[in-house]
């Protein structure tokens, strides 16, 4: 074994000879270069990524003292790419858990079978860098790293995701020169790194070499304070140097003129001062940049300065003396086939479709993302809740059951105060020139005592003007002094909980939901319900859905079926299976449904009708700082799905936070067969970095003021004579144009056809069974207990009558139940058929009184292959349920069965249609059946039963069907967020114990009609 100092696991030794933290920034040897901020550009900067020669070890202790000399021969070692995972690169074990920690919790120790990378790397040094002094970066390693150079340490560092940055001017040499690093799996670290997510190893993020003056800034803190209200601003520019030198420095606009220099001598420490009069303000809406150099010797850095303030008054969250919600995201660094190493362009990608869906906050779950991101928050207008490195929450799971009082112990052992401190002063000094935090985070789910108030004290006293946040202070068991903590934080907070808390006059901090609505599969389904309330109550600053994407890992099946992986899939132990698929986006950046109510829920605009007969609406104003003349709108009112008017709207141009009336030109009748609806859509007059002009913000829809009358027709649909007659079991009814069977033992139609043309491949049922959902997780063993999951029809009579030779009835009694339960249910069905062939039942339904709530309740068809049209009337485009239905638009919609269809990586309920007036669901001739109500009804069109869902574990086990599955609901449960947020709210339950549900079936071949 390599004979080293066992720092891994010496809680006295976080690092050796790294340097001390500073700010972000790339030197450049001219003001032109550094505006770019590409780095290549530099004479001072150069990249170490790329091919590095790869041993892997399954333990430190296999690793031979040679590897790092300059002599050693490592050509026959592997090529591995840097910056990478090991893991995504077919080293060491792919593994996902959540809280467990994935091995014996015995801090500081780590198992003895220790894994360890090694990586040689020879790169030439110019002889231009000759008198300059040198030094290494890399930007993030997992978990710790040894460095040696040329043969020679050079270093050690721990704390994976902020910079370690080593000074190694005596070791390098002009020409070629050799590098080695071993990373280790584990250290004393890796229990302060216990985050929810994929356990990736190895140098993941980059490295370069700087080449720096002898003497320079080697550290810069802006600091701003305003006057006159935010008619002037100070930025104070902090200068730390390594010896005497002048500095010189210039501020300027976002379109490059000077608006302030200053220069000064400095040794060690000095100050450069800037005034600006009226000053454009930074905000995520409009976030205005203004430009610092700083000119030292032959080296100029540059530093994007946003003015901004951010106070807490009177329990308000504010950002330049006004209030602001905070519509964010839970982020993790994740990519599917990378893992943790991001792109620069995959970056981007996130924050455009973050921008696009009105996201404007993103917490660094759980740790400072890349530097670049925190760039590019800055350019494209996020607020940022900035995280540190830690995370203890194994701790609390290390007994048999969760002990919540476990998880406060490393923040409780003075041993461990260096670590807690390190991670929130190297993120602090790294992120603290970006306008883009708001807040500083002091981790996630690590208990909270003295240590967590060490590491708030001296982020406080460094400074002071961003707030801080620490959800753990929450807890029952913590330390009670939150002195040092400007809000109060919450995970998961039900929408009672939250309201309670802005309606209790003695909490005087805001409350921000640091995660709240788990957007995992088919959810989240509360978004509206919370913020109803935050909008309500000042004291709500907002929150971030958890989470940002699907963490899965792009692979393939033995056959070469791809498909996204979750834990357990590559064998690992212990896993939390697939709870990292738990996005509001797929792996490969594809909005879920969710995202898109998300969108809905927090636009910044909010209109209402004032008098729709008028055509009178209110647009309220929802951004914090731009009035709405960016914005055009559009208008169209529908009958029946059917455009009749359309039209823009003139300029409407309401202030922040204020509103407007305006009229829309239409004309409506007083009566009308049909429904009348008026859709008004907001968007984008010009193109901007993240999205086209035309770019839809939002939309809204009003069923406008017309009174529905029947159509004369309807008189006449009972006058065509018909047939019925009993064979056995069977009574079959012939119309003029259609044949009808129903099975009297089973009580159910068995057949439906039109001009010879079968529509039914089986006989109806009646179900009260989806696949559960994954919010549905914590229900599903009850619903199954109560044997939903299984249940049979038992018919107790079956009767039928003709009447007058123009329609036939048919009265059953019925019930549902599973095997080993009680019944579930009970009904009647009274099913009609008439001369036109048109079938309707009508079911009164009781439920038992100490049933769970349903998950649904309605009539399942399966039609034979061939039937792939969908046309309806209803919400759409996309899936909606009763508490996710905010992004849909009720309209006239022509689909196919697999577009009705929402592929989640783990099969579950998905697809259904929220508030459908009619469907029909035929071949591409049109021949099918249209199926109507009375009062709208839940629609679920697929190739797939809910038993083909519920048995399969990955999309790629779904056996599509050449049958098509049709379910006609009364009601379906909603989706929540119960997956790790509160129980499904009482309004959304389908929990009626009696109902009454009527529908309509007609076969119909719609080119005819």
């Amino acid at each position: 074994m390599i004979h080293i100092n066992r720092y891994w696991e010496d809680l006295s030794v976080l690092q050796v000879n790294r340097e001390t933290p500073r700010a972000h920034y790339i030197p450049y040897a001219d003001a032109g270069s550094a505006k770019s901020g590409k780095r290549a550009r530099s004479p001072f900067y150069q990249t170490l990524n790329g091919s590095w020669k790869f041993q892997y070890h399954r333990s430190v202790r296999e690793v031979e003292e040679a590897f790092y000399e300059e002599s050693a021969d490592v050509s026959a070692w592997d090529e591995l790419i840097v910056p990478s995972c090991w893991q995504v690169n077919g080293y060491d074990q792919l593994q996902y858990t959540n809280i467990n920690y994935p091995f014996p919790c015995d801090p500081p120790y780590v198992p003895d079978n220790n894994p360890a990378g090694l990586y040689v790397r020879e790169f030439n040094v110019s002889g231009h860098w000759d008198k300059k002094d040198k030094y290494i970066v890399f930007e993030g390693v997992n978990s710790c790293f040894y460095l040696w150079v040329n043969g020679k340490f050079a270093g050690y560092s721990q704390g994976s995701r902020v910079p370690a940055e080593f000074n190694v001017s005596s070791l390098l040499r002009e020409g070629k020169n050799r590098i080695a690093v071993m990373v280790l799996k584990w250290c004393d670290g890796s229990y302060l790194e216990d985050q929810d997510a994929w356990r990736y190893t190895g140098i993941f993020r980059g490295v370069y070499l700087l080449a720096r003056d002898s003497v320079h800034v080697r550290d810069v803190f802006n600091k701003q304070t305003f006057e006159d209200g935010f008619r002037k601003v100070t930025l104070l520019t902090e200068l730390e140097t390594t010896g005497q030198v002048a500095v010189r420095a210039e501020l300027k606009d976002s379109e490059g003129s000077i608006v302030g220099t200053d220069e000064a001598a400095v040794d060690g420490k000095g100050t450069l001062r800037f005034e600006v009069t009226n000053p454009v303000l930074w905000n995520a809406e409009k976030p205005n940049l203004y430009q610092l150099y700083v000119h030292c010797g032959n080296e100029v850095l540059q530093f994007p300065v946003g003015f901004r303030q951010i106070t807490i008054t009177d329990g308000v969250f504010q950002i330049n003396g006004q209030a602001v919600k905070l519509k964010g995201v839970n982020r993790h660094d994740s990519h599917p086939e990378l893992g943790q190493t991001i792109p620069l362009n995959h970056m981007i990608k996130d924050l455009i479709l973050m921008k696009k869906h009105n996201i404007n906050t993103i917490r660094t779950s759980h740790y400072p993302n890349d530097s670049r991101f925190m760039d590019l928050c800055d350019e494209y207008g996020f607020y940022v809740i900035d995280e540190a490195d830690l995370e203890c929450h194994g701790m609390g799971t290390a007994s048999e059951e969760w002990d919540d009082g476990n998880i406060h112990l490393l923040s409780q052992k003075p041993e461990w105060k260096a670590s807690f401190l390190d991670r929130a002063i190297r993120m602090v000094e790294r992120d603290k020139n970006h306008p883009s935090i708001v807040m500083w985070s002091m981790g996630n789910e690590s208990g909270y005592d003295v240590n967590h108030i060490a590491m708030a004290e001296w982020t406080k006293s460094r400074d002071a003007s961003i707030p801080i946040h620490y959800e753990g202070a929450a807890s029952s068991q913590a330390n009670p002094d939150v002195e040092s903590l400007d809000m109060l934080s919450r995970m998961y907070a039900s929408v009672q909980e939250i309201e309670a808390y802005a309606q209790d006059e003695k909490q005087k901090k805001p409350l921000f939901l640091c995660e709240y609505s788990h957007a995992m599969g088919n959810g989240p389904g509360d978004l509206k319900d919370y913020w109803d309330a935050i909008y309500k109550y000042p004291k709500l600053m907002g929150g971030c859905v958890w989470e940002w994407c699907d963490h899965g890992i792009k692979t393939e099946t033995k056959d070469g079926t791809p498909f996204f992986a979750y834990g357990g899939d590559f064998g690992d132990k212990p896993n939390d299976g697939n709870f990292c698929i738990d996005g509001l986006i797929t792996p490969d950046r594809k909005p879920h449904t969710g995202l898109l109510e998300l969108k809905k829920v927090v636009a910044p605009i909010r209109i209402e009708a004032q008098d729709l007969r008028k055509g009178t609406i209110n647009v309220t104003n929802l951004y914090d700082f731009i009035d709405l003349s960016h914005l055009g709108f559009y208008w169209k009112v529908e009958m029946d799905g059917l455009v009749v008017q359309q039209g823009q709207l003139g300029s409407i141009e309401a202030a922040p936070h204020g509103h407007q009336i305006a009229t829309i030109p239409y004309n409506l009748p007083e009566t009308s067969t049909g429904t009348y609806l008026l859709t008004l859509s907001c968007w984008l007059k010009e193109q901007t970095s993240w999205a086209e002009a035309g770019y839809e913000i939002t939309f809204e829809q009003f069923v406008l003021p017309v009174q529905q009358v029947k159509e004369s027709g309807d008189s006449l649909r009972q006058m065509f004579p018909l047939q019925a007659y009993q064979e056995g079991d069977i009574l079959t009814i012939e119309g003029f144009d259609f044949c009808h069977s129903f099975d009297l033992y089973s009580g159910m139609i068995q057949k439906i056809s039109k001009q010879g043309v079968n529509m039914l491949q089986a006989p109806a049922q009646l179900t009260i069974w989806r696949a559960p959902t994954d919010n549905d997780m914590h229900l599903k063993e009850r619903w199954m207990n109560a044997g939903y999951d299984r249940t049979a029809m038992k018919t107790y009579s079956c009767e039928w009558t003709e009447i007058d030779g123009t329609s036939v009835e048919i009265k059953s009694d019925f019930s549902l139940g599973g095997d080993s339960r009680f019944t579930i249910l009970h009904g009647e069905a009274i099913w009609r058929v008439d001369g036109t062939g048109e079938i309707s039942v009508k079911l009164q339904v009781k439920v038992g009184e100490k049933q769970v709530y349903l998950p649904r309740f309605g009539l399942q068809l399966m039609m034979p292959q061939g039937m792939e049209e969908v046309e309806y009337l209803g919400f759409g485009p996309h899936e909606s349920y009763i508490d996710k239905r905010q992004s849909v638009k009720k309209g006239r919609y022509l689909m196919t069965v697999d577009e009705m269809f929402e592929d989640y990586i783990m099969p579950q309920e998905n697809g259904s249609r929220y508030g459908t007036e009619w469907a029909i669901v035929s071949n591409e001739q049109g021949m099918g059946i249209k199926f109507s109500s009375p009062e709208d009804f839940s629609l679920n069109v697929g190739h797939f039963t809910p038993e083909d869902l519920t048995r399969a574990a990955h999309n790629y086990e779904l056996a599509k069907r050449k049958e098509t599955t049709v379910h006609l609901d009364y009601k379906m449960s909603g989706v929540g967020s119960n997956s790790c947020g509160p129980e499904l709210l009482e309004s959304y339950r389908l929990n009626e114990k009696e109902f009454t549900f009527e529908l309509r079936l007609l076969p119909v071949f719609k080119e005819d009609e």
